[in-house]
């Protein structure tokens, strides 16, 4: 199914959704029997069901006009990112600076594919990651499958 730029569809779903201090994180569009587009959203103060059937209601006559798949039905669902929602972006890492976050490698470093600890620092190359009060370790971004927040399940 052919479907228009997901950078325009998220564009259109930013400009609706900023209106409610909605951020849109990501877009995405999965074909097959039943197409569907899910917009997946994050907010201060977190997202529940509430914000999710508003951000829809918002978005859902701005994407009829703007017609992603061309005419074709589909679905939309508006989504939370979730608790464990990769970082993307700058702004993902930045903004947790200072925080503890889990780090997931391709490649055992000191025999571990798996590290948590406090990000102390990010350069689009690299992340650097304290482990403990005298362990910081720097994971190149070649060798990182994935970097969240930190999921505490005490």
């Amino acid at each position: 199914m052919k479907v228009k730029p997901l950078g325009e569809v998220k564009t259109l779903c930013e400009k609706t959704l900023e209106s409610i201090g909605v951020t849109v994180k990501s877009v995405e569009f999965k074909g097959g029997d039943y197409p569907t587009l899910t917009v997946y959203i994050q907010k201060d103060g977190g997202v529940d069901l509430d914000v999710c059937e508003q951000a829809s209601k918002l978005i859902d006559a701005p994407l009829d006009e703007l017609d992603p798949t061309f005419g074709l039905p589909y679905s939309l669902n508006v989504s939370s990112v979730g608790i464990d929602w990769p970082f993307l972006t700058d702004e993902d890492f930045n903004s947790h600076i200072g925080e503890r976050v889990e780090v997931r490698l391709k490649n055992s470093v000191k025999g571990k594919k798996f590290f948590d600890g406090v990000l102390t620092g990010y350069d689009k190359k690299s992340v650097n990651v304290k482990t403990d009060e005298k362990t910081t370790l720097t994971f190149d971004l070649k060798n990182v499958v994935k970097v969240n927040e930190y999921i505490d399940f005490e």
